[in-house]
């Protein structure tokens, strides 16, 4: 099949494949006669298998390493897990971050009048941090 199905079948865009390619992430199917790739049914589970793994956040190398892992029948899913769960520690720290940032934007908004006054506690918390409490 050419990219156009293969695009299709596994949900990513033809540009996406082909950066997945030239960065080695998917090996470049072989070229049929007339030049083009043709994708087999295993390209496009791989390709399935990277999309959902970034959809998970999953960076280009934990993919690969993942990938690597699930082609491996040697495998131990104890490295499987591993890089799990240091992708869910990061996203916890992120949701910390996040949670961080909201409750400090959340006093900045609710401080501000938001009337006709020059006065404007949003941009005095944004010129000095310290003094958001």
């Amino acid at each position: 099949m050419n990219i156009g199905e293969a695009s299709k079948l596994s949900g990513l865009p033809p540009k996406t494949i082909r950066y997945y390619e030239d960065t080695g992430l998917i090996a470049p199917p072989a070229r049929a006669e007339n030049g083009y790739r043709n994708y087999t049914d295993t390209d496009v589970h791989k390709l399935r298998f990277v999309r959902h793994s970034r959809g998970l956040g999953f960076s280009v190398d934990e993919c690969s390493q993942l990938l690597s892992l699930y082609e491996d029948k040697d495998r131990q899913s104890g490295d499987v897990k591993a890089i799990a769960q240091k992708h869910l520690t990061e996203i916890d720290e992120k949701i910390k971050e996040l949670q961080e940032l909201r409750s400090t934007l959340h006093h900045l908004v609710n401080t501000c009048h938001g009337d006709g006054r020059p006065d404007c506690p949003i941009l005095e918390g944004l010129a000095d941090p310290a003094s958001v409490q």
